[in-house]
């Protein structure tokens, strides 16, 4: 059932989001921690109706995929009640008033990170719970103190609604204000809060072309706001001779695990492969893939995408195809296609682009500065990884400049499918992987897009926010003359 906001109630959702900003930056740290917390508990008491709604409109297996989405969500709700009590998400920073500062007197002068306001959430499709309603950019907004206006993904509406409505009755019997939180419908009614000049900032999780149309949008406003979009990415793998022969069987099985995984409707799912020429992990590779079962797609747009977008790769003059996938109705089994890094630079738009289903591209080269001359011509992502031996130090040394331009996180012996919530975690990458390469959108560090710093300087200690008062009534981390 397709639903669509009503103008009347955009208004009066923008309306409340604006009349709840003061009050939201004005709560203090503890205050905004237990707004999380009561909405992580609410959401884990309505797990048993949340879950099957979400496999109904989704098709995602109920255990362990849902089940364990559901708890990262309410894990990440909780961590950043942690960042709120930590404090140091303030970055307060103090200079009191010194006569003899080398560049002249210097006045008191006093910086914090103050909330943005009303941000607007595009929640995406890949991740019903944990990159949606009550998801990361949704939780990061909160513990900034900026009310959220979450535009619902089409491909679970139902479960949208009903886990906005558990998220607003938490937040305001915890104390929040009334406007802090609300579920919108409709692509274009999306579009018309992009624009509303009430509306501070914005995330989107979805594709490129989608996420690009939003970023011009936002950027092209008689008032620009940030736009925080993660887009596309094709996550490379490189794995070196050494690594070949000390356990090429494990990584071909490992690899063929990883793109496979969630039909590969994973943003980070290794879309390419980069093998030495002459590996010998072919049948390995065959047998591992052929083994996984056909898993459905989230909906049928995204499956006829996905048809779309494996019929332009398997065109590409010199890709071959290693195991044919079947689709029965739209539930696929995984597709691996091979090709050489000779055809892969010729092979244009294609090859490079990502594609979004359980698909994945094994590229052969002759050595490192062939394998060089292709990782040169890729675009950013997500991620990139290493799978290599510590005695080839010398190689992947040579490797390491060309996969940091490429990506935010890397990776040593691991696979990227499987993003951990935590402290230095960072998911994000140069554009096209998102439109704002310093920030992420996964780990605490993702409170900051929702942050801007300000400067007091000369006011009497009692004017100053609590942030940035001599008696320091928060306990917070601080960087006081310079020293911490």
């Amino acid at each position: 059932m397709s639903q669509e906001t009503d103008p009347a109630t955009l208004e009066a959702i923008l309306a409340a989001a604006a009349a709840a900003a003061r009050p939201a930056a004005a709560a203090t740290p503890a205050e905004r921690a237990r707004w999380l917390d009561a909405v992580a508990d609410a959401l884990d008491v309505a797990a048993g109706e949340l879950v099957p709604l979400a496999h109904a409109e989704t098709h995602l297996p109920t255990s362990p995929r849902l089940q364990g989405e559901l708890k990262r969500t309410t894990f990440q709700l909780r961590l950043f009640g942690k960042v709120l009590a930590d404090g140091e998400y303030l970055g307060a920073t103090v200079d009191h008033a010194d006569p003899d500062w080398p560049m002249g007197p210097r006045p008191d002068i006093r910086r914090v990170l103050v909330p943005i306001g009303p941000a607007l959430v595009f929640a995406a499709s890949n991740f019903p719970f944990a990159f949606s309603v009550a998801g990361g950019d949704t939780a990061s907004a909160l513990a900034a103190g900026c009310p959220v206006v979450l535009k619902a993904h089409p491909g679970h509406e139902e479960l949208s609604t009903r886990t906005g409505q558990i998220v607003r009755e938490a937040l305001i019997a915890a104390g929040a204000p009334e406007g802090m939180f609300d579920v919108i419908h409709g692509v274009d009614v999306g579009v018309t809060a992009l624009k509303d000049p009430r509306i501070a900032a914005a995330a989107f999780t979805g594709s490129v072309p989608g996420g690009r149309a939003l970023f011009d949008i936002a950027v092209s406003r008689p008032t620009p706001i940030p736009f925080y979009g993660e887009l596309g990415s094709v996550n490379p793998v490189v794995v070196t001779p050494g690594a070949v022969a000390a356990r090429g069987e494990a990584v071909a099985k490992g690899y063929a695990g990883s793109f496979s995984l969630g039909a590969g409707q994973f943003c980070t799912k290794p879309g390419l492969l980069f093998l030495p020429e002459g590996h010998g992990l072919d049948d390995v590779l065959r047998e591992a893939v052929a083994a996984v079962a056909a898993q459905p797609m989230l909906n049928d747009r995204i499956a006829s995408g996905y048809r779309n977008k494996l019929g332009d790769l398997r065109g590409v003059s010199g890709v071959d195809v290693v195991v044919e996938g079947t689709a029965d109705g739209s539930a696929f089994t995984p597709t691996l296609l091979a090709t050489t890094a000779k055809e892969f630079l010729a092979g244009g738009a294609a090859v490079h682009e990502e594609c979004f289903g359980p698909a994945s591209l094994v590229v052969t080269y002759t050595d490192q500065a062939e394998l060089l001359d292709v990782l040169a011509t890729l675009e950013p992502g997500l991620t990139a990884t290493i799978q290599g031996e510590e005695d080839e130090a010398d190689l992947v040394r040579g490797l390491l400049p060309a996969l940091t331009r490429l990506a935010g996180r890397l990776l040593w012996n691991d696979w990227p499918t499987g993003v951990t919530v935590s402290w230095a975690q960072q998911h994000g990458g140069p554009y096209p992987a998102t439109t704002a390469p310093t920030t992420t959108s996964v780990g605490t560090a993702a409170i900051e897009r929702f942050l801007r710093p300000v400067a007091w300087q000369g006011f009497p200690d009692a004017l100053l926010p609590e942030a940035l008062r001599d008696a320091n009534p928060w306990r917070l981390p601080r960087r006081t003359d310079g020293t911490r």
